[in-house]
């Protein structure tokens, strides 16, 4: 019995479907499809908040299970308000008690929204994603689609057959990233899974297009069929950059129609050898002028293999040591969510590069204009040789991707979400990331601090700042050393941004992750500020407090300065990639 609806998870069904199945075989008549209509269309979602965009992206970009739970609090003193229950419930009821009306709990995980459907007097518990991806279609998981081409990988690697588009880390390129790099790059894309259930392949092609998103991109599900046969050839090959799956070992022996094969018993990937070959474009062929030494050995097999142009070796090994460590599918999650960001905004630099300005990027000129003294946008380098060379590693799926749908489709929603900022005077994500890899000569890390201090007023624009410092970023943690800077003004600013976010509600999860040392230098300088008003303003300097204090601050500050590479955030490890630019911020 198929059932068919609007929502992305549609797992919710299948108890239901059972429930009415069986109904179905006892009564054969369409009342049953009546009662199992009306008891989906009858789910009660009105206690479900409704998140802004900025919203979403906090909560999508988040492990913490609080995150805005205070919109469920007033959701649910609002429907108390209009004759709701008068009491929470303490303890979940049983799935077959409906008597009495439905007492409303705060959710256990902001993440998701529980509710249940009630079919012929059974109580079916139901959750549905509160901030959805667009590209989440179903019930599958990332880690058993990374696990199952990466052990045979890790055991007994196996060269492919190179391709600029695809094996951007050489022949041995890891085969998760050829296959993000297939579907970035529009090629076509078949899952095989010989004796195996037809749900195993659809699963396969539902995560592959979840792992291509990120919770960015879009525009991969629509040209996915997670199940199809030799009866549906032609039509399927008509369609450009598909995404399918088959059992049929037919498949196997046509490279005419596929570019990768994703081979899911066996778990390796073959690339074609039919597969097209790209034209140099001129993207390509000007940066190869400017940069031919660092272009000349990107393109080199025998350096490949030593070095890490794109960055995607280092990002494997952790996402891999994460998957050991059982750190779970929300983490991993958040992973390829920063790795697509990071893509994104490298391609956005490479476009500003090579062609003058870009699409992915809007707002740069008045971002450049020096508003609250400080300049720059875009993604951010620790130095220019780094620089080079991750443009030259990227450089060719970055081509191969910019006239795909999922190009287009993020310009449009790039578009959509700069309206809803409310800062667009400084890119907060620039001087964030200068503060997080880039060593600073105090003078220029105070005019970031005072920027972020003189921007970040408002309730939506904390939002705004919430959504650059994630958990993968070290949250607060880079915002927070601007308590050890040694201009007074520069730390009082910085308590006060912090005492703005630690009251928000979106901000107070974030404040509640930050170590220990810095919410004990916040107190301290907080309670500074709090004396030094209640003083007179004729008292003199000598009256304000022991000058060691100030010297153990400075010097405080100058530690952080030497070792700031030993100070980075504790989530660091668990959700980035530790790299040689993720030093101190400032120095």
């Amino acid at each position: 019995m198929p059932a068919l609806t609007e929502r992305s998870q549609s797992n919710f069904v299948q108890p239901l479907l059972l429930l009415a199945l069986e109904d179905y075989f006892r009564a054969p008549v369409t009342e049953t499809l009546a009662a199992l209509y009306e008891a989906v269309n009858s789910m009660d979602l009105s206690l479900m908040p409704r998140l802004s965009p900025l919203e979403r992206n906090i909560l999508q970009a988040s492990n913490a299970k609080n995150l805005f739970l205070e919109k469920f609090q007033r959701m649910i003193d609002q429907k108390r308000a209009e004759g709701g229950p008068t009491s929470y419930e303490s303890t979940p009821r049983s799935s077959t008690d409906t008597s009495g009306p439905l007492k409303y709990l705060l959710p256990r995980d902001t993440h998701e929204f529980e509710s249940r459907v009630i079919y012929n007097g059974i109580s079916v518990p139901v959750k549905i994603p509160t901030a959805r991806s667009p590209e989440t279609v179903g019930d599958f998981s990332i880690i058993k689609l990374i696990q199952t081409f990466s052990d045979p990988h890790m055991t007994a690697p196996q060269p492919f057959a190179l391709h600029p588009h695809l094996t951007t880390s050489g022949a041995y390129t890891h085969p998760i990233i050829v296959l993000v790099n297939a579907i970035l790059t529009q090629k076509r894309i078949m899952f095989l899974g010989y004796n195996r259930p037809s749900g195993d392949v659809a699963e396969a092609v539902l995560a592959s297009c979840a792992l291509a998103s990120g919770g960015i991109l879009r525009g991969f599900t629509r040209h996915a069929f997670p199940y199809t046969d030799l009866t549906k050839i032609d039509d399927l090959l008509k369609v450009p950059g598909f995404i399918a799956g088959v059992t049929n070992p037919v498949f196997a022996n046509k490279p005419e129609c596929w570019d990768l094969l994703c081979d899911l018993p066996a778990g390796r990937m073959k690339i074609s050898s039919r597969i097209a070959q790209p034209v140099m474009t001129d993207g390509i062929a000007t940066f190869q002028q400017q940069n031919p030494t660092v272009m000349s050995a990107s393109w080199n097999p025998q350096v490949q293999l030593s070095q890490d142009f794109t960055g995607d070796v280092a990002f494997m090994e952790a996402v891999q040591r994460n998957i050991s460590n059982h750190l779970g599918e929300v983490v991993v999650r958040m992973m390829w969510r920063d790795w697509v960001v990071r893509f994104t905004r490298i391609a956005a630099a490479f476009e500003e590069a090579i062609y003058g300005t870009s699409a992915l990027f809007i707002g740069g000129p008045e971002a450049d204009a020096g508003a609250h003294g400080v300049t720059g946008h875009g993604y951010v380098w620790s130095d220019e040789a780094t620089r080079q060379r991750e443009l030259a590693g990227n450089v060719q799926r970055i081509e191969g991707w910019r006239n795909t749908r999922s190009y287009y489709s993020l310009i449009q929603d790039l578009a959509q979400l700069y309206t809803s900022k409310p800062i667009t005077s400084i890119d907060l994500h620039h001087h964030h990331d200068r503060l997080r890899t880039q060593k600073l000569r105090q003078d220029e890390a105070a005019a970031i601090y005072l920027a972020f201090a003189a921007t970040i007023q408002s309730p939506a624009e904390i939002c705004q700042a919430l959504t650059v410092t994630s958990e993968s970023h070290g949250g607060l943690f880079c915002i927070a050393l601007g308590l050890l800077h040694p201009r007074r003004d520069v730390r009082y600013k910085i308590v006060e941004l912090l005492d703005r976010i630690m009251h928000h509600e979106a901000g107070r999860p974030f404040w509640e992750s930050l170590n220990r040392f810095s919410r004990l230098a916040f107190y301290r300088l907080k309670g500074e500020m709090d004396s030094s008003t209640a003083r007179s303003p004729n008292d003199s300097d000598a009256e304000r407090g022991p000058l060691m204090e100030e010297v153990s601050i400075e010097a405080a500050f100058r530690a952080a300065q030497r070792d700031g590479g030993s100070r980075t955030a504790p989530h660091h490890d668990r959700f980035g990639v530790a790299s040689p630019r993720d030093g101190a911020p400032f120095g």
